[in-house]
């Protein structure tokens, strides 16, 4: 089944919304790092209606109106790539984990940096919120849209919840 794709504007950047059939495939970063989602063929198509309501639900967000995704998503990966996307879907709004709490979270203490190396790939950021994850000192980590945005995305959750927004 082919990709299709569109382009949005965001606070963090220019997006690259991908759908595959009828769900969310991936959500790419504006200098995301070539291959860290591997996707077949993708033609663009901006009416899509996956990647018009992602596209809503992004803006959303953004504007400090939605704290959780009502969209299908198509995660592509190993079973445990998968098990670890999945544990990021459960990260409430607002709140960080550290690898090790994922790790642990799975039943497997010792699997840090494999949980460390899935999060890196995960294709659908943002949305599957991976820039939830930090080290555990507390540090922020890597992040396929760089540290800026992580912060950024933090900063915007943390606020809605000391505000009240």
């Amino acid at each position: 089944m082919p990709y299709t794709c569109s382009l949005i504007d965001s606070p963090v950047g220019m997006l690259t919304l991908v759908a595959r059939g009828p769900k969310l495939a991936a959500i790419l970063w504006q200098d995301d790092r070539p291959g860290r989602v591997r996707l077949g063929e993708v033609r663009e198509q901006r009416d899509h209606p996956m990647l018009v309501r992602t596209a809503t639900q992004l803006d959303e967000y953004f504007a400090g109106r939605r704290e959780t995704f009502d969209l299908e998503l198509d995660f592509a990966g190993t079973a445990f790539q998968v098990q670890v996307w999945q544990a990021l879907l459960r990260i409430p709004f607002g709140e960080t984990r550290s690898y090790l709490d994922i790790a642990l979270q799975l039943g497997n203490p010792k699997a840090v940096r494999a949980v460390g190396a899935a999060n890196g790939r995960n294709p659908i950021s943002i949305i599957a919120p991976c820039h939830r994850v930090i080290g555990s000192s507390g540090s922020l980590t890597g992040f396929a849209g760089g540290l800026a945005a992580k912060q950024y995305l933090l900063n915007l959750e943390r606020r809605d919840l000391l505000f009240g927004c």
